[in-house]
């Protein structure tokens, strides 16, 4: 069997194990709530379910469609289903599989990136998990120094630095093409402070502008 056959059955393996394990998260998110009402005697307002639900999919049905347009490509078929079934996928998956194919210098689409990407992902949820499992031992001891108004910026200020880190390496690569993405989402982040927390909903003008400036560029001869 060669390289490339063998590199198509993991992918298949992968695609139905992923499939299975997910239709079993969505069963037992739903069962554990429609438990607790049955031993209780007690069921949902269904007029009020449903409003809610058409009220929270207008904002969450469309970022969900274009976080796994994004993220799939990035995070390859092992590590996509790892993190869409763990979770964390911005904050965690997302930094830990690009700063290892960073350093692994793999290439989308590889069976070399598809490796890299899935050993990172798994190996950030395993250490979620394990960082959680300490956390909530040593919650009350630790609680007076969690919540020390010294630390509470550092707190609020993890995700922000994360991103800046991680992102500066490829800003620096094509400096002409990061500027005018990255200056069009800072003034429209200052003007209207509330996209500052929409940024899956964001990343769509935000792409439709990097890619025509590309396209400028290239076409210039300037990328």
């Amino acid at each position: 069997m060669d390289k490339e056959q063998f590199f198509t059955d993991f992918n298949q393996g992968l695609h139905r194990i992923g499939r299975i394990t997910m239709v079993i998260m969505i069963a037992a998110l739903l069962a554990v709530p429609f438990a607790f009402g049955a031993l209780n005697g007690v069921s949902p307002d269904w007029a009020g379910f449903v409003d809610g639900i058409i009220k929270v999919g207008i904002v969450y049905y469309p970022t969900s469609i274009v976080e796994f347009l994004i993220y799939t490509p990035m995070l390859g078929v092992g590590g996509s289903y790892l993190s869409f079934l763990t979770g964390n996928v911005t904050n965690m998956r997302i930094p830990c599989a690009m700063n290892a194919t960073a350093i692994a210098r793999t290439e989308p689409g590889t069976a070399e990136h598809e490796i890299v990407t899935t050993i990172a992902v798994a190996t950030s949820a395993i250490t979620t998990t394990l960082v959680i499992v300490a956390g909530v031992i040593a919650l009350v001891p630790l609680q007076p120094v969690l919540q020390s108004e010294v630390l509470q910026p550092a707190f609020n200020n993890v995700v922000p630095a994360l991103f800046g880190a991680l992102g500066m390496q490829y800003f620096s690569k094509s400096l002409k093409l990061t500027a005018g993405p990255l200056a069009l989402m800072s003034i429209l982040c200052i003007v209207i402070p509330s996209l500052a927390a929409q940024t899956s909903t964001m990343m769509i003008p935000c792409g439709a502008f990097a890619l025509i400036m590309a396209f400028v560029l290239w076409k210039k001869d300037q990328l």
